[in-house]
């Protein structure tokens, strides 16, 4: 029997499908050249340069292409980490989608996330249903969520994954989270695999740990002042404060 919306099911098939080769295809180049996603997400990011004039915020310019881009980086790095992080993994996913479809809907208008926010500010839309401003103010948690875990990791080595999955979730996703999410995010926890797997995971066959942490440190010393200028931004159109439902 067709579903309900046969149009409808095509087009979320088609997206999906579409992801999922965008990611085959990261994967595969990432193999070619011995690349891990740590340094395929240092590429992404030195191309996504904030410009932000010294008096006006509002001009800003946030590309959303590369933005898209690191943040399917992310969706690899949280399958390294296993089942516990599915549910996360789908609303980044749910919300990569939203925001590609809008920005493949008319690329030179929407090819500035600041100018998405805008629009949807100025039309009362940002904060009312699955607005494309929420997609980009869970993006940026989710990559404030990586950030927090990637250094606790290179910092301690020594430390449990289950505990260092908490603690940067406990300061960056659960403060906005109901308690549904917190709930599930905490029995998820079980089944996080031990520090060094992770570690053994996250390297290229070129790699060792001295050298992936030194990139993992090169990440984060571009992502951290990257996501305090979307923080910015976020706050100047007052959607720092959203919280799930």
């Amino acid at each position: 029997m067709k579903p309900p919306n046969w149009k409808l099911y095509i087009l979320e098939t088609e997206q999906e499908e579409g992801e999922e080769g965008k990611l085959r295809e990261m994967k595969r180049r990432r193999e070619m050249e011995k690349i891990s996603e740590i340094s395929s997400a240092i590429e992404e990011l030195s191309m996504l340069v904030v410009v932000k004039p010294a008096e006006n915020h509002e001009a800003a310019f946030i590309p959303t292409k590369p933005f898209l881009s690191l943040c399917y980086l992310v969706l690899q790095v949280l399958d390294k980490i296993g089942p516990t992080m599915a549910v996360l993994r789908q609303d980044i996913h749910q919300n990569i989608k939203r925001l590609e479809v809008v920005h493949e809907s008319n690329p030179s208008l929407n090819s500035n996330l600041v100018e998405i926010l805008k629009v949807e500010t100025s039309e009362g839309n940002a904060k009312k249903g699955p607005s494309c401003s929420k997609a980009v103010v869970w993006l940026t948690r989710s990559l404030d969520f990586t950030s927090a875990l990637l250094q606790t990791v290179t910092r301690d080595i020594e430390k449990s994954m289950e505990q260092a999955v908490e603690e940067s979730y406990g300061v960056t996703l659960k403060p906005w989270h109901g308690w549904i999410s917190s709930a599930a995010f905490k029995v998820a926890l079980k089944l996080v695999p031990d520090t060094q797997t992770l570690i053994d995971l996250l390297k290229s066959k070129e790699e060792n740990h001295d050298t992936l942490k030194e990139k993992i440190l090169m990440f984060v010393s571009l992502l951290v002042p990257f996501l305090e200028d979307i923080h910015s931004i976020l706050r100047l159109y007052n959607l720092d404060r959203l919280k799930s439902a």
